[in-house]
C-alpha cells in the first residue's frame, strides 16, 4: 500500500479519465499500472510520473499505459519513453536486433500495427522498424 500512496496522484488521474481497464496492484516492491488511454492521458500520466520521480531512478512503478487503439496507418506518433531513447529492432521483440534508435519526444510515423504490442515505425530520417508500443503515443489534432 506504501507505493500506492506515493503514486496516488498517478492513479487517481488515471481513474478520473476513464482509463480502461485499469488495474493497480504491487508485487515484489513495485507498483504495476495497467490499461488502456488516448494518447492525451496516457501523456498526461506520464508527466506526472515524471513530477514525482524526475529521474525515473526508483525503479518501483511499472505503468503500461496502451493507447487506445484508433489509430490508423500512417498517423503521428510521439516517442514517450522515460528517459532514453527508443530502441527500433528488427523484428517484434527484445530479442531481435536493434537496427535505429528515436530520441525521446520525437514524432515518427505509424507504418503498420503488427499487434497489439509491436508497430512499425519509420522516424524523419528513414529509419524503420519494430518498436514496443507502451512507448508510442499518437499526436493528436
Amino acid at each position: 500500500m506504501v507505493l500506492q500512496d506515493k503514486y496516488k496522484e498517478i492513479i487517481d488521474a488515471a481513474t478520473a479519465a476513464g482509463t480502461q481497464d485499469l488495474l493497480v496492484r504491487e508485487q515484489d516492491g513495485v507498483l504495476y499500472i495497467d490499461g488502456s488511454a488516448n494518447g492525451t492521458t496516457k501523456q498526461q500520466l506520464w508527466d506526472l510520473y515524471e513530477k514525482i520521480d524526475p529521474d525515473y531512478a526508483s525503479g518501483d512503478l511499472v505503468m503500461n499505459i496502451n493507447s487506445v487503439s484508433g489509430v490508423q496507418e500512417g498517423a503521428k506518433l510521439k516517442i514517450t519513453t522515460n528517459s532514453s531513447n527508443l530502441n527500433i529492432r528488427k523484428g517484434p521483440g527484445t530479442t531481435h536486433e536493434i537496427i535505429g534508435k528515436a530520441a525521446r519526444h520525437e514524432i515518427v510515423s505509424l507504418v503498420r500495427k503488427e499487434n497489439d504490442q509491436w508497430w512499425v515505425i519509420k522516424t524523419d530520417d528513414g529509419e524503420e522498424g519494430y518498436s514496443y508500443t507502451q512507448y508510442l503515443t499518437p499526436v493528436e489534432g
